[in-house]
């Protein structure tokens, strides 16, 4: 069709270029967003590996723990500190569960720390002793925490056949955080603290008799805990600021907190298997978030109140979609 005023032709066809300027730039701006947004994670995977490269972290000018610096001026300090840095950084699989588990239980940890006043790069220690797993030492400490049956039985958990609360995160924090408390007054530095929850209050006393020194930089430990507090700050350094030692990943990737809620139980359950399809999922995920339970019934006779844990919605499928 043509005009006979070259005027409104001229005015259409500018229109035109217009609307296929913009058809053209929503088309490119969708695709953009699908891929940013793509779940077939190819195009991330891409990029890491063309973006993956071996290379030396660089230490922080500073660095504390709970407030306390760690004097990285002192060449065997920085050297220590770096080989844990080094060991963890480049042992990614775990490193990377690590920062899953972290987005999962660092809150349940933290509050529970906050509220009995223990400075909040315990955390660390935690990932240290357990990395967040219901892990069993050849020593038979157990849980988050690491707890020996005589420790957990002197502060009030329950350790029986049936139950062992050292698998309960909440209550073996708190009994970790009741010795933090009695150490701190003993030694008077948090560092010294974490120190001894290696070697004992009673190891980390004698060597500070003995060799003359207070600081945990200054002493000569053995081999383990010589490593341990290093390890503790490699762990704060990596899953505080993970980008800045090659760790990369998106929010989605992360293990997300889990809806909970509890009920009480107050008497004797014969037979966990058909209580558990009674209350949650099945068996498995009773056991699962109640790790606490280790036999398939639960004799109480001094009806006793349990709290047990539930999915809040009873499903395990909608984790993901929150």
């Amino acid at each position: 069709m043509k005009f006979s005023n070259p005027k409104i032709e001229k005015a259409l066809l500018y229109i035109a270029y217009v609307l296929t300027f913009f058809v053209i730039a929503f088309v490119a701006v969708k695709l953009f967003v699908q891929a940013v947004n793509d779940d077939s994670d190819s195009a991330y995977q891409n990029d890491m590996k063309e973006h993956y490269s071996n290379y030396l972290p660089i230490l922080p000018e500073k660095l504390d723990f709970c407030g306390e610096e760690v004097p990285l001026q002192d060449f065997d300090v920085r050297e220590s500190l770096e080989k844990e840095l080094l060991k963890t950084m480049y042992w990614h699989s775990e490193t990377f569960l690590y920062l899953k588990r972290a987005n999962r239980y660092f809150p349940m940890l933290r509050k529970i720390l906050r509220k009995n006043g223990i400075p909040e790069d315990f955390l660390y220690l935690c990932v240290t002793e357990s990395g967040m797993d219901h892990v069993v030492s050849p020593s038979n400490a157990v849980g988050f925490w690491q707890i020996l049956e005589t420790t957990g039985k002197e502060n009030g958990l329950e350790i029986t056949p049936e139950v062992d609360e050292r698998y309960n995160i909440e209550k073996s924090t708190e009994v970790a955080c009741k010795y933090f408390k009695q150490a701190f007054a003993k030694f008077g530095s948090w560092t010294s603290v974490a120190a001894s929850y290696n070697c004992g209050q009673a190891g980390m006393q004698r060597l500070i008799r003995t060799q003359g020194e207070n600081s945990y930089y200054d002493l000569k430990h053995n081999r383990e805990t010589g490593r341990y507090v290093y390890r503790i700050l490699a762990f704060k350094l990596l899953l505080t600021k993970p980008e800045d030692y090659g760790f990369c990943f998106r929010e989605k990737d992360l293990y997300p907190p889990l809806d909970t809620k509890t009920i009480e139980v107050d008497s004797s359950i014969s037979n966990l298997y058909d209580f558990a399809k009674q209350v949650t999922v099945n068996y498995k995920m009773l056991k699962y978030l109640n790790p606490w339970l280790r036999d398939t019934k639960l004799t109480n006779p001094d009806h006793k109140v349990y709290q047990i844990t539930v999915l809040n919605d009873g499903s395990r499928e909608n984790v993901y979609k929150n």
